[in-house]
């Protein structure tokens, strides 16, 4: 079969670049998405149990960067249905570095170990080294996320520099395909008093400086209406925010739906591009091959032999392109991952599942792409096919 088709070498390389390019297209465009997706799962996830309250003011959408009187975490608390309310501290750890479209910015957050009392849904697996501890309290010490490790070059250890603070990484957490990948975890006396010297805040009473804390995280009982426990601290306290599980779908998900799939428009063109180019090269080699399909045929190949055969070379085309175009592909993927990993913006997400059905695909459409000049092949009178030519 690979002999008939190097009969023509040019013709069958360029149909094979041309599903070649179409599937690099595809891979790569769905590796942006894939990792444009798994963001938003994983932040759909994180929020899915909780009630996140951050000030009214706040610019970024469930994560607090404008600090609160602690108190808040108490009044939130005292709302009906509400299980447990806890206190978190977070700001960025580069104030000139707010992240960018593809991927978050680089984070320090900051609470007590157990503050869920058990209520958390959302779990996160360690790559090396260990949790932060109550014992941790009153220590300089970070858990670092997977990117963020990555960006710095740090892990169980190390050093780590927060707001001009040395920390000891104690931990590295596995990949989450979130913003926890670009967070620094911190105990929250440390946070504490990074929050309070960052903000450079002055207070009435001289040294008397109030503890203060960036959210709140409200976890309700099972079973109680979210929508009621957000109104009730909407009243209760009219100068915060709240976010849930559904606006946070609401706010990306449809939005990234949308870019996904003009992603995967374009991508697609290119495929029915290359398609395109095996309908015209399998007519074409029936065409040249017409006398010789004639000579099958008397001696007594079927036409569902003539087909298959025909069809088999068109898969295998495109079985060759598939696997080179995803060859090119994981190329230009971990190229670019790997030049961003400075900045700890990762813009692709490739997977073997992707890999596997891009080249499956490719395969397919080699083949569909061919089913019509073989069916044509296939009914080819004998006699005629014999004087053609």
């Amino acid at each position: 079969m690979l002999r008939t088709l190097m009969r023509r070498k040019l013709r069958t390389l360029l149909t094979v670049l041309g599903i070649t390019v179409g599937i690099w297209a595809l891979m790569v465009m769905g590796a942006m998405a894939n990792k444009l997706t798994a963001l938003v799962d994983g932040g759909s996830s994180y929020f899915d149990n909780k009630i996140v309250v951050t000030d009214a003011t706040n610019p970024a959408f469930g994560f607090g960067n404008v600090p609160m009187p602690v108190e808040v975490v108490e009044r939130v608390g005292r709302i009906p249905d509400i299980a447990v309310a806890a206190a978190r501290v977070s700001f960025l750890l580069d104030p000139d570095n707010t992240g960018s479209g593809f991927s978050a910015p680089d984070f320090v957050i900051g609470f007590r170990a157990g503050f869920d009392q058990g209520y958390e849904t959302f779990r996160s697996e360690l790559a090396q080294g260990r949790y932060t501890t109550l014992e941790d309290e009153g220590r300089r010490v970070v858990l670092l996320g997977a990117d963020l490790a990555r960006k710095f070059d740090a892990g169980p250890g190390d050093a780590f520099s927060i707001h001009g603070e040395e920390f000891e990484v104690i931990g590295v957490l596995e990949p989450l395909l979130m913003f926890f990948d670009t967070t620094a975890i911190i105990p929250w006396t440390a946070a504490q008093e990074l929050l309070v010297q960052n903000e450079a805040l002055e207070f009435e009473g001289g040294t008397d400086i109030p503890v203060l804390t960036s959210m709140v995280i409200a976890y309700p009982e099972p079973g109680a209406d979210f929508r009621a426990i957000m109104r009730d601290i909407g009243e209760a306290l009219p100068q915060t925010r709240t976010v849930t599980g559904e606006d946070f779908d609401d706010q990306f998900g449809s939005t990234i739906a949308i870019f996904n799939a003009i992603i995967l428009s374009v991508a697609l063109i290119s495929i029915v591009v290359g398609g395109l180019s095996v309908i015209n090269t399998m007519t074409m080699s029936v065409a040249e091959r017409t006398r010789e399909i004639g000579i099958k045929r008397a001696i007594g190949a079927s036409r569902g032999l003539i087909m298959r055969e025909l069809v088999l070379e068109a898969g295998l085309m495109g079985f060759i392109g598939g696997l080179v175009g995803l060859g090119l592909a994981a190329l230009v993927v971990y190229s670019a991952n790997d030049a961003g990993k400075t900045s700890g913006t990762v813009l692709f997400l490739l997977t073997p599942w992707i890999g596997t059905l891009g080249v499956a695909f490719s395969t397919l459409l080699g083949a569909v792409a061919g089913a019509l000049p073989a069916w044509n092949a296939a009914r080819l009178d004998p006699v005629e096919a014999l004087r053609y030519g």
